[in-house]
C-alpha cells in the first residue's frame, strides 16, 4: 500500500494573507446578498418579463417604424424607449440648457411656446452625461443604464420602507408591485421616473429612521429631478414638526433637513426663472408649449365625467390610455385610506396625499397620469401586507400574470397608444 505523504511548507515561508480590509468586507457582501438578492431577483424577473413582452408587441406590432423618430419611432423597437421626454434628455445632456420663453409665430390656439429644454429638470440628463463619459456607452446606452440601475435601487427602498411597516414578506411584495405597477413601463426607457422614486423612497426612510441629514440631501437631490417634489419637500418639512414637537432628535438636524430640502427644487425654478427674466417663467414655458398649467382640477374633472359615459371628446382624448388612467386615479384614494388605516408615518401620508393632488389639479395629458403617479409608492404598502398572507406559488401566480399583462398596460398602452 501506498502512502501519501504531505509537504509541509518550507520554514519560513507563510501563506498569503487576505487583506484585513477585505476580511470585513465579504461577511457584510454576504450578509447584503442574503438580505437583498431576492428583492433584486423578485423585481428583475417580474419587470424582465413585462419589458420582453413590451418589446415583442412593439415588434409585431411595427406601427414604431412609420414615426417620427422624436415621438415614438425608430429604425428599432428599442429606441421608442428614448423618445419624447428620452429625446429631450438627450438633448440636455449632449447641449445643456439655453432657457428661453419664445413664441411661435402667428400661434393663437394652446400652443404659443416653442418647447424649450428648461421645462425638463437637470439631475437625470446630468447623469447621463457623466455615465457616458466614464463609460464611453452613448447618451442612448448611457440613460437606459442610469434608469435601469435606479430602477433597482427604487426596488430597495419600496421593500426597505414596507418591510418597516409589515415584515421582509410584505417588502418584497411591495418591490414586486413596483415593477408591474400602470405606468412602470417608463421604468426601464430614457425618463427619470425610476430615479425620482429612487430618491424619494430612500428619502422617506431617512425621515423614518430619524437620519435627518441624509433625508434632507436625498429630498434636495430629488428635487433636481422631477417639480413634484415640492410634495416630498413638504413631507418632510411635517415630519421635521412633528419631531420637533416631540423632542425626539433635537433642534438643529430636523432644522437642517428641512432648509437642505427644498434647494433643489426651488433653486432649479429659481435659475430658469432668471434665464428667462421672468418670475414665472418656468409655468409659462409648461403652460404655452405642452399646456400644462394649474387648473384646480378642471381638466380631472372632465375627464372624470365624461369616460364613464363613453364620450371622449375633451381635451388630450386617448381613450385606451384614458380609462387605464381613470382606474389608476380611482383606485389611489382606495388605498389612501387603507395605508392610512395603518397608522404610516406621517411623511408617507403627507407625500401620498400631496403628490396625489398636485397631478390632480393640473391640465396634462390625462392618460399620463399612470406615469405621474408611478412614484406614489406608498400605496404599495396596503396592497403588500393583504397579499403577503398568500402562499408563494400563489404570490408567484398573481405577480406573474400581471408582470406578463403589464408589457401591454403599463408599456405598449403608455408609448405607442398614448403619449408619454
Amino acid at each position: 500500500m501506498s502512502t501519501v505523504q504531505l509537504r509541509r511548507p518550507p520554514v519560513g515561508s507563510a501563506r498569503p494573507e487576505v487583506p484585513h480590509d477585505a476580511r470585513k468586507f465579504r461577511p457584510w457582501l454576504r450578509a447584503a446578498a442574503e438580505r437583498y438578492g431576492p428583492v433584486l431577483l423578485t423585481y428583475g424577473v417580474l419587470k424582465l418579463a413585462g419589458f420582453a413582452v413590451f418589446m415583442f408587441l412593439l415588434d409585431s406590432a411595427g406601427d414604431f417604424r412609420k414615426k417620427n423618430p422624436r415621438f415614438g419611432g425608430g429604425e428599432h423597437a428599442w429606441d421608442v424607449l428614448a423618445s419624447w421626454d428620452g429625446w429631450w434628455y438627450q438633448q440636455i445632456a449632449a447641449h445643456g440648457y439655453d432657457p428661453a420663453l419664445k413664441p411661435v409665430p402667428g400661434a393663437t390656439g394652446l400652443i404659443t411656446l416653442e418647447g424649450n429644454s428648461a421645462a425638463f429638470f437637470p439631475l437625470y440628463p446630468t447623469l447621463m452625461r457623466l455615465v457616458s463619459e466614464c463609460t464611453g456607452l452613448g447618451l442612448y446606452g448611457a440613460g437606459m443604464t442610469v434608469s435601469v440601475v435606479a430602477s433597482f435601487a427604487a426596488a430597495l427602498g419600496i421593500y426597505t420602507v414596507t418591510k418597516r411597516l409589515g415584515g421582509h414578506r410584505a417588502g418584497l411584495v411591495a418591490a414586486g408591485l413596483w415593477a408591474v405597477w400602470p405606468g412602470s413601463g417608463t421604468e426601464w426607457s430614457g425618463y427619470s421616473e425610476s430615479l425620482y422614486t429612487a430618491l424619494a423612497a430612500w428619502a422617506c426612510h431617512a425621515v423614518m429612521t430619524r437620519r435627518w441629514l441624509t433625508a434632507g440631501l436625498l429630498t434636495c437631490a430629488a428635487g433636481l429631478c422631477r417639480p413634484t417634489a415640492v410634495a416630498l419637500v413638504a413631507a418632510l418639512a411635517v415630519a421635521a414638526a412633528l419631531s420637533l414637537r416631540r423632542r425626539e432628535d433635537g433642534v438643529r438636524r430636523p432644522l437642517a433637513a428641512v432648509a437642505i430640502a427644498p434647494l433643489g427644487v426651488f433653486g432649479y425654478l429659481g435659475w430658469v426663472n432668471y434665464r428667462m427674466g421672468d418670475i414665472n417663467g418656468y409655468s409659462k414655458l409648461q403652460d404655452g408649449a405642452w399646456a400644462h398649467k394649474f387648473d384646480w382640477g378642471a381638466h380631472t374633472f372632465d375627464v372624470l365625467t365624461s369616460i364613464p359615459v363613453g364620450h371622449f371628446d375633451y381635451r388630450f382624448a386617448m381613450p385606451f390610455e384614458d380609462v387605464i388612467g381613470v382606474c389608476v386615479v380611482l383606485m389611489v384614494p382606495v388605498l389612501a385610506v387603507l395605508l392610512m388605516r395603518l397608522r404610516p408615518p406621517a411623511v408617507l401620508v403627507v407625500y401620498t396625499i400631496l403628490s396625489y393632488l398636485m397631478v390632480m389639479s393640473t391640465q396634462q395629458y390625462f392618460g399620463n397620469v399612470s406615469r405621474y403617479l408611478l412614484p406614489l409608492f406608498p400605496l404599495f404598502v396596503p396592497l403588500a401586507l393583504a397579499m403577503r398572507r398568500l402562499r408563494w406559488p400563489s404570490l408567484a401566480a398573481v405577480l406573474g400574470t400581471a408582470a406578463l399583462a403589464s408589457g401591454s398596460y403599463a408599456g405598449y398602452v403608455l408609448f405607442v397608444l398614448g403619449v408619454p
